[in-house]
């Protein structure tokens, strides 16, 4: 019956033709990309793959990162496709999820355990604003096929704290709440370091420095999360989907991984358009798909926007 349950729901990922194995999907040679959610599969030496030649490149890989620009929607059907191609291949896997923290592990479990609804699950579970549209498959494809799925990240008021204070606002965390961050945050100068300080233009170095401490407390959090689950589940195959600057080139939350257990084989999947491509020699698979739309084309109106979103930490209540 689980069988026939997952193939049944692999079909609505799919599409409504029953008789079309998923790993068919996405196997014929790359063509232009008609729509938003086609994508062409690359392998890291620029290959052309199919769906079912990735699934089969990954096998072997303990942990694998897909990256996504949130609210991509080639991005998130990848994911799916992918999700369901591997656990066709090896059903003995889990989902970990930047999209849900550690403080509602319980929350996504009562779910899965069929103990509340979704909108429970939602409301609850503090789940993203595009769920329902994004992350439903993913949660929905675990949840028939019976597979934990891992609620691997920080809590965002925590990280919000970290990025005002730094470091040191870990140590005024109640017990309660410290077990909700990695144990150790990952503050040398790495190479993730020097990508992430590349990217900032406010020329504020403590700024920066505080910035990036929230940043890697995501990073080593959902790291700690996945290689703790391992260390209790020795031989599955986790996926892990989050933010494309997570995953891509292994710097992020592949080299948190490593660095808490080196044997552990972690495997990237990041999305690429043909403006934003990985370095080379990267160890990633890709997957192009189209550009999403600028956001704002009025710098007034982008600013507006951006102030709007910091203006939030006015409201945010830290420990002191």
């Amino acid at each position: 019956m689980k069988k026939w349950l997952s193939l049944g729901l692999a079909s609505l990922m799919f599409g409504c033709t029953s008789h079309i194995d998923v790993t068919d999907m996405n196997d014929s040679m790359p063509q232009p990309l008609p729509t938003m959610y086609d994508s062409t599969i690359l392998s890291p030496q620029g290959q052309s793959m199919t769906l079912t030649q990735l699934a089969d490149a990954l096998k072997d890989a303990d942990i694998v990162l897909v990256g996504e620009w949130h609210g991509h929607p080639g991005a998130h059907l990848m994911q799916a496709r992918l999700f369901a191609a591997l656990y066709q291949q090896s059903p003995n896997m889990a989902l970990s999820m930047e999209q849900f923290t550690r403080d509602k592990q319980h929350v996504v479990n009562q779910y899965l355990n069929g103990e509340i609804g979704e909108k429970t699950l939602i409301k609850d579970g503090n789940a993203w604003p595009n769920y329902s549209s994004d992350y439903r498959p993913l949660v929905e494809f675990a949840k028939i096929n019976q597979l934990d799925v891992i609620a691997a990240n920080a809590p965002k008021p925590i990280v919000r704290c970290i990025g005002q204070q730094g470091e040191s606002y870990l140590d005024r965390l109640p017990t309660t709440e410290r077990k909700w961050v990695a144990k150790q945050l990952t503050l040398g100068d790495d190479a993730y370091h020097e990508k992430f300080n590349a990217s900032m233009h406010h020329g504020d170095e403590e700024k920066t420095k505080r910035q990036f401490a929230a940043q890697t407390t995501w990073d080593d959090t959902m790291a700690e999360s996945m290689v703790d689950y391992l260390a209790l589940h020795p031989g599955k195959q986790i996926i892990h989907v989050a933010g494309r600057f997570h995953v891509a080139e292994g710097l992020g939350t592949a080299s948190r991984i490593t660095a808490r257990n080196p044997a552990l084989n972690v495997m990237m999947v990041t999305p690429v358009t043909e403006k934003a491509n990985v370095a080379e020699g990267s160890p990633d698979f890709t997957f192009q798909v189209m550009q999403l739309p600028t956001a704002y084309v009025d710098k007034d109106k982008m600013h507006a926007a951006m102030k709007e979103i910091y203006g939030r930490n006015k409201t945010l209540k830290c420990y002191e």
